[in-house]
């Protein structure tokens, strides 16, 4: 057979020249859709449930809780399978959130509580200080509306942390944390300003009498209220969006639910009543529930029905494609109030809970949804935490994040080529006397590494680190640290480095009162 080699050298060139064009063309295309997305001023909206586990929705794997809404960011949008809280508990979290300075670099580092759980003694926690640069002082000046529904936990009445010194056109809701152990409070706070509900004081920490019979329902009367804050908040954010549909708007809509106390509208129990239920007494903490993991379930679905007013709302506005919603937790969840963390396996497959810094405290149930921009039914694995809303909101509204910690995951959200962390550190500072320090990271090989150190009284100043291979173990239930002693090396370092000392001595790991 005779092959003319011309021509074959002709007929590759020519495909290879057109394959090389389709190329080409492919790469501006992806890099105009890049483009045409950053600085393309979305409106944004933030929502953040309150001690909600990884396991707690259908979309990581709940089996028993109703939440339709979730599924359906899920179904329309991305998964974000490791993004992680800012912190393991409250304020420390979402401060990172606010500022993009992990809990090394934060101000706020513990819950710093000041005053008390009545009306009188309400004073918040420690407040922001004056001028710190937060996402909505960054997106006020790139001309976004600015809201606050919810809970802030990042400084009381009168202080100047309240959220309208830190960039917030508008806020409504709850400024002391510990005023939302109570869902059905005395008043909220509109802005400056008292805003009362039509509920009689009840404090939030009492069991119930020793001579009362939990299985009697008029035993719980008492601690029954009709003005519910979660659905007071729902209507705000609507109005909110309603009032801002006409320009750029964020909104961080931060819900007090599910965190204790377990309190709910009888009416919205319903649902879940077919639940085997041992009352919870109270004897502990928060307030008493006849049926604590109906109540429980029944919180966690009232958010979510909320997300779904707020989806069809953006619809009816014609303004769905224009927003980008982001749905997460502060932290992980907490059996504290009554919540049956076996029964719902609120934490998923992983290790621990609310306060720890292993994965169930921090790895949230973290969903985004951006119609035409998010692919639909679509998850990313990329490694992400709070402090990397900043620059990722920067991005999309044109503008130059303040320096921080974090690294813009827009990319991810919009499966592009994503830079990573070489890794992210935590502390946490207990009221409780233990302290502990985490950093992810990866070796040379790419593998993903946990470690973690708990200090409190038995341990002194030099405890022993734990290590976790996430690839092999996510769960972190085989400590390695004994095979990687060059490893444990480099995540000391890490732990040394990623932190300046606080201005508080009991957050500093040098000076912890043992």
């Amino acid at each position: 057979m005779n092959i003319d080699l011309n021509l074959f050298s002709k007929k590759f060139l020519i495909r290879s020249l057109l394959l090389l064009v389709a190329s080409l063309n492919s790469m501006m295309l992806l890099e105009a859709q890049t483009n045409s997305v950053i600085g393309s001023r979305p409106n944004v909206i933030y929502i953040l449930a309150d001690d909600l586990g990884i396991g707690d929705i259908e979309p990581f794997g709940q089996r028993y809780i109703k939440t339709p809404n979730l599924n359906r960011i899920m179904n329309e949008g991305m998964r974000l399978l490791q993004h992680y809280a800012g912190n393991t508990v409250c304020a420390p979290s979402r401060a990172s959130l606010m500022t993009g300075l992990h809990s090394g670099h934060a101000q706020i580092r513990g819950n710093f509580e000041l005053g008390g759980f009545t009306d009188e003694e309400e004073f918040g926690q420690m407040p922001l200080n004056p001028g710190t640069q937060t996402v909505a002082t960054m997106l006020a000046g790139a001309g976004y509306r600015t809201g606050l529904v919810g809970k802030w936990g990042l400084g009381g009445p009168g202080s100047h942390g309240i959220p309208n010194k830190h960039g917030f056109d508008y806020f409504l809701g709850y400024l002391d944390q510990k005023q939302a152990h109570n869902h059905y409070p005395t008043h909220l706070w509109e802005n400056e300003r008292w805003f009362p509900l039509n509920n009689a004081y009840l404090y939030p920490h009492q069991p119930l009498p020793r001579d009362a019979d939990p299985f009697d329902p008029s035993s719980y009367e008492s601690y029954k209220r009709d003005d519910y804050a979660q659905d007071r908040l729902t209507e705000a954010a609507l109005n909110f969006i309603k009032s801002n549909s006409e320009q750029p708007f964020f909104l961080y809509l931060a819900f007090a639910a599910p965190h204790a106390a377990l309190q709910i509208p009888e009416d919205e129990l319903n649902q879940y009543l077919h639940f085997e239920e041992t009352p919870y007494t109270a004897q502990r903490n928060y307030l008493p529930h006849p049926t604590p993991r109906a109540a429980r379930a029944a919180m966690i679905s009232n958010v979510d029905s909320a997300v779904g007013r707020l989806m069809s709302l953006l619809r009816e506005l014609g303004i769905d494609q224009d927003t980008l919603i982001i749905f997460s937790s502060d932290n992980g969840p907490t059996p504290e109030g009554g919540g049956d963390m076996q029964f719902f396996d609120s934490n998923g497959p992983y290790r621990g809970y609310k306060r720890d810094l292993y994965e169930g405290g921090i790895r949230m149930p973290t969903l985004a949804r951006w119609p035409g921009r998010i692919e639909a039914g679509s998850s990313s694995s990329h490694v992400s935490a709070f402090w990397d809303l900043m620059p990722t909101l920067a991005d999309l509204a044109g503008v130059e994040a303040p320096s921080n910690d974090g690294i813009s995951f827009l990319p991810a959200l919009l499966q592009e080529d994503q830079a990573r962390h070489e890794s992210l550190y935590w502390e946490f500072h207990s009221v409780r006397g233990s302290h502990s320090q985490a950093v992810r990271f990866f070796d040379s090989q790419n593998t993903s590494w946990k470690a973690v150190r708990i200090y409190n009284e038995r341990s002194g100043l030099n405890p022993e680190i734990e290590l976790f291979d996430l690839d092999s173990d996510p769960y972190e239930t085989t400590n390695v640290s004994g095979t990687y002693p060059e490893l444990i090396m480099r995540a000391k370092q890490i732990m040394a480095q990623s932190r300046t000392r606080s201005f508080i001595d009991a957050w500093n790991f040098d000076f912890l009162p043992m």
